[in-house]
């Protein structure tokens, strides 16, 4: 079947990927009721790295990444380029060269759901990645794919231009047109964390700060001392 490039697709606002490059991918996912999560199977290359753009989207035939050179051309400033196969793959579609292309272009990282190879080249130059798995298995350029259709991957949509937030913990997808109020409620969950550990720190436990008491007790979970509880 036929693939598509599509050309110029609506981008989440600038200012609010920026306001959400400043949170982990655990507030952001809360600030959106616990949703947007890609999956405990993309992890980074590299470590002590968050990185936050807009979404452009691959979609790539197993062990073909022709589709990644043509959306190459697709990318520029402050995107993340987000590939996935038609099928499972775990061969190395990304690498050094690619890296270098997009670096050029303004790219800010890669979210692979298959393999990438070339992994401390890719450390040395300071080029984010996430991906499935690390592999220097090497593909064809022999299939027709798509770039800026929507995509899935680890059970949530992602569409060309949504925001991608990425760290240590994992991948994130907000909806383009969530962005503004995905920032909003980060920073208010931030500044509520904020209030937490301060009390923390004081000695407050979370079960006085958090009303658990009476939560264990609605539950019928009893407290008894270790004789107690040996009779």
């Amino acid at each position: 079947m036929p693939g598509v490039i599509v050309t110029n697709p609506p981008k989440a606002e600038a200012k609010a990927v920026e306001a959400l490059a400043g949170y982990g991918t655990a507030t952001v996912g809360e600030a959106m009721g616990r949703t947007g999560f890609l999956g405990t199977h993309l992890r980074p290359v590299q470590q002590g790295v968050r990185a936050a753009g807009t979404a452009v989207t691959v979609l790539c035939w197993p062990g073909d990444n022709l589709m990644i050179h043509a959306a190459v051309e697709q990318c520029g400033e402050g995107d993340i380029l987000v590939v996935t196969t038609t099928s499972p793959c775990e061969d190395g579609l990304f690498g050094e060269l690619f890296a270098t292309a997009l670096a050029r272009r303004g790219v800010r990282g890669v979210v692979l759901n298959t393999g990438i190879r070339d992994t401390a080249e890719l450390r040395a130059m300071g080029f984010p990645a996430w991906s499935a798995a690390v592999s220097p298995q090497g593909t064809v350029k022999a299939t027709g794919g798509s770039v800026n259709v929507p995509i899935v991957i680890g059970g949530q949509v992602i569409r060309p231009g949504d925001v991608i937030v990425a760290d240590d913990d994992g991948v994130v997808v907000v909806p383009r047109e969530r962005a503004h109020e995905t920032a909003e409620a980060s920073e208010a969950r931030e500044r509520k964390e904020a209030g937490a550990r301060a009390a923390f720190l004081e000695g407050q436990l979370g079960l006085d700060r958090y009303g658990l008491r009476e939560t264990l007790m609605r539950l019928g979970v009893t407290y008894r001392s270790y004789e107690e509880a040996e009779s």
